[in-house]
């Protein structure tokens, strides 16, 4: 990608990746991803924050070169460890063999044994708050740990109200030639950005607040530059709230339903449910087959949406193992806050699937509103109860 000049002497330099399929080796990635990274002028030093991964490195460094030719880089700010972010520090020190590395102590750490960069002198540590003056510009950092590793932290250019915030902000989808949100339409992005949080750090929302009311004091920013994504810039006060959002349980109205049938049986059940919610009133419906939509969108809209059903079939006594998986998901990232019912099909072993379910419900301290127990095929009595189920979900929803 051409590099970009986002602001006076701040440029990104990242990269698309159109290749990767699966991120963390989990997640699709049907639009590509990008792996951002940053120069920032100072006049008489440039800090460079953040890498990319390794995979990239040859068009990475031709941006650096492109951005700055014959100037060495004085500075490598890391704000996040995760390897497609740091891949490349190994080849950017060789490429600029006197730049000093700054990062906080379990930044280091880690740089030193996944990397074995091990010379002490290559370092500047720095703690929160710490400031470094990059030849007339200062840069800021606050630590933010478990945003969504324990060693993250963020970075702030303070005469440009510029945070370089790590994942914090991010999203899936590669960059369509635009880099800042007011040169593209971002529409797009936003589905990317709940199933980017959902799927990556849905599990440390108390993290996340906790780093939402540290950064509260350099509100308004101008721009936001995470390592995926946008710049963000005309939409920052939407983005800050969706995280905000989802970092602190507050979903949209709507229900997600999530189901595993082996011959049907228990997906006509779930079509009844969706189609006697809709009559209630209930405009967002989605309705994921377990065994066929992806793990990533069904927590992404389990995250999104008020109400969560789940329906398994019966399977060696247990629930259906796609189902299965999908509550320990759920359990994984401690969601909560959700109205929940769950309904099951059985043959001959009628209390199984329920009592599966009533364990998840009870470990995730999430009671079950509604449920019930279809054997073998749906009949008159057992529709009537899937509209029971559906009619006492959606009086139990507060989002309209």
């Amino acid at each position: 990608m051409n590099f970009k000049e986002i602001t006076r002497g701040v440029y990104y330099a990242g990269v698309n990746d159109r290749v990767t399929t699966l991120f963390e080796g989990l997640w699709p990635l049907p639009y590509g991803v990008s792996y951002n990274s940053y120069i920032v002028d100072g006049g008489d030093g440039l800090a460079l924050i953040d890498t990319v991964r390794i995979d990239e490195v040859r068009e990475f460094l031709g941006n650096i070169g492109r951005i700055a030719p014959g100037r060495k880089i004085d500075w490598l700010v890391v704000n996040h460890m995760e390897p497609d972010h740091s891949g490349s520090i190994p080849e950017v020190v060789r490429a600029y063999p006197d730049i000093r590395i700054v990062g906080n102590s379990q930044t280091i750490s880690m740089i030193k044994g996944f990397y074995h960069i091990d010379d002490d002198g290559r370092f500047l540590e720095v703690k929160d708050g710490d400031t470094l003056d990059i030849g007339g510009r200062t840069l800021r950092f606050y630590l933010t740990p478990m945003v969504h590793w324990p060693e993250t932290m963020m970075t702030y250019l303070e005469d440009s109200r510029l945070l370089f915030s790590g994942d914090a902000f991010g999203t899936f989808g590669a960059l369509d030639g635009g880099v800042v949100d007011s040169e593209m339409e971002t529409d797009r992005f936003f589905p990317e950005m709940y199933r980017y949080y959902s799927n990556i750090v849905g599990k440390y929302g108390k993290f996340v607040q906790r780093a939402l009311e540290k950064l509260s004091g350099l509100l308004p920013l101008d721009y936001i530059c995470s390592t995926h994504g946008p710049v963000w810039h005309d939409r920052i006060n939407e983005v800050i709230a969706l995280t905000d959002r989802l970092s602190s349980c507050r979903p949209e109205a709507g229900v997600t339903i999530v189901y595993g049938s082996m011959y049907g049986n228990t997906a006509e059940v779930a079509e009844v449910v969706a189609r006697e919610l809709c009559r209630l009133g209930v405009r967002n419906i989605r309705i994921h087959n377990a065994s066929h939509s992806s793990m990533s969108d069904m927590i992404s809209d389990a995250f999104r949406y008020e109400g969560l059903i789940v329906g398994s079939a019966t399977y060696s006594m247990g629930l259906f193992p796609p189902v299965e998986s999908f509550m320990r998901a759920m359990e994984t990232r401690e969601i909560k806050g959700k109205v929940f019912a769950a309904f099951g099909g059985y043959t001959w072993a009628k209390g199984s699937v329920m009592a599966e379910i009533g364990k998840f419900s009870e470990r995730m301290n999430m009671p079950v509103v509604a449920s019930m127990a279809m054997r073998q095929t749906l009949d008159d009595a057992s529709r009537a109860e899937a509209r029971a189920l559906a009619a006492s979900v959606a009086s139990a929803l507060t989002l309209k």
